[in-house]
């Protein structure tokens, strides 16, 4: 797979004899602005390891076809995820029951592109996203996504004025700081850790037709990758030993609950917080070496998030109940202690703008972003409309089940 133009050839990527010069232009690329915080990341020696979870996956460079220099490289991958829901008619017992089910599609998704800082404005940026595009086409994707910071003119005007991608949804982005001490976890609560198949049923019956909602959800559940999900019930109603399991439990559920899932990307890359002034980096310890010393004063301390770091990402965050934001706090504390068990600067979400249940999320504002950007384009204009006609102009609803492979 390659093709050539203006002495450009974009191709699939080679792991023999591409990986030094992909890493040499993810270095170029992520250069920050002199004196100002800059967030560097490390894929510890695997470019695709953030698509290679999904079910298809592809990253492509761009190469100068006379000397041989990558110079701009762009990855992809395809699943089956929710884009609507329909209504069905189903009898049971001689009684019509009409309930609500997903509509999926093939969607595509675009990251980590780069081009060299020397090679910009020449075309090299729109060339890898179009040839992307066409494997997605030749793999069946309907729609093509994105996300990107609100603030990134140049990428969003590449998206939308070049390559023909509308503004869709603008979820927020929330960070937390794992402290030096653990985090008190409501005794008013009860958390349980669900097995895979038990969490599936939950997920499947429950947020099924959530937007983006991904079809192979089991493949999820069961990665490597995946720390586990988390039922929150209130004190008193189940423990782990007396839990029915998931069919049981939603035929009578708890007033409130609610559920989290929790997926390791300390293991696929790490992070690094760079161009911190001296002052800043002083203070930040100085709140590490504080709340170590007097851990009951509950001080917020600064990770230490100036050389390499891991996070944990919460996917999958969902509950019903006059209290489920009060139990996805508790769930949210339950990572936190988890995540510093297991030596992470940080944890992370991302939801919906308009999710009532974010207000259960801890974070720090500086670390967060209110709204991130994700662009959709649709691929084809012979596709069915089906049910749920053009997804792309379709509203926003109140939540998106975002695919901790693709964060």
């Amino acid at each position: 797979m390659g093709e050539e133009n203006h002495e450009i050839v974009v191709r699939e990527f080679d792991r023999k004899k591409d990986l030094l010069g992909v890493e040499d232009v993810e270095r170029r690329c992520e250069v920050g602005p002199s004196g100002k915080l800059s967030l560097f990341t490390d894929l510890l020696g695997d470019p695709i390891c953030r698509v290679r979870n999904s079910p298809a996956f592809i990253m492509l460079v761009a190469e100068m076809s006379e000397q041989k220099e990558i110079v701009g490289m762009i990855r992809g991958c395809i699943k089956t995820a929710t884009c609507g829901k329909k209504l069905s008619r189903n009898a049971k017992n001689n009684k019509e029951l009409i309930k609500p089910v997903p509509v999926y599609t093939k969607v595509a998704y675009i990251l980590g592109l780069r081009v060299s800082p020397s090679h910009r404005r020449l075309g090299i940026g729109l060339k890898l996203v179009l040839r992307m595009e066409e494997w997605f086409r030749e793999n069946g994707a309907e729609y093509s996504y994105l996300a990107t910071e609100n603030d990134n003119l140049a990428s969003v005007k590449l998206f939308t004025d070049k390559c023909g991608y509308s503004k869709f949804r603008t979820p927020s982005i929330l960070v937390n700081p794992v402290f030096a001490h653990r985090v008190r976890v409501s005794d008013q609560v009860t958390v349980i850790q669900l097995c895979p198949s038990d969490a599936e049923i939950l997920y499947r019956r429950r947020f099924s037709t959530t937007e983006f909602f991904p079809r192979d959800i089991d493949s999820v559940l069961n990665n490597k990758l995946s720390l586990g999900t988390f039922l929150a019930v209130p004190r008193g109603t189940y423990t782990t030993e007396s839990f029915p399991g998931s069919d049981r439990f939603l035929a009578d559920p708890c007033e409130s609950w609610a559920v989290m899932s929790i997926w390791n990307c300390k293991d696929v890359f790490t992070l690094e917080v760079r161009g911190a002034s001296l002052a800043k980096r002083t203070l930040a310890k100085t709140t590490r070496i504080v709340d170590r010393a007097f851990p009951w004063l509950q001080v917020p301390s600064v990770p230490e998030l100036f050389k390499p770091f891991g996070l944990h990402f919460l996917y999958g965050i969902g509950g019903e109940g006059t209290r489920a934001v009060k139990f996805v706090k508790a769930l949210c504390g339950y990572a936190h202690n988890l995540a510093k068990a297991r030596g992470c600067g940080v944890v992370a979400a991302e939801v919906s703008s308009r999710e009532p249940l974010r207000f259960g999320i801890p974070h720090w504002k500086k670390l967060s972003c209110a709204e991130d950007l994700w662009c959709i384009k649709r691929l084809g204009e012979d596709y069915s409309d089906g049910s749920v006609g053009d997804w792309t102009k379709s509203p926003p609803g109140l939540s998106i089940f975002v695919d901790p492979r693709e964060f």
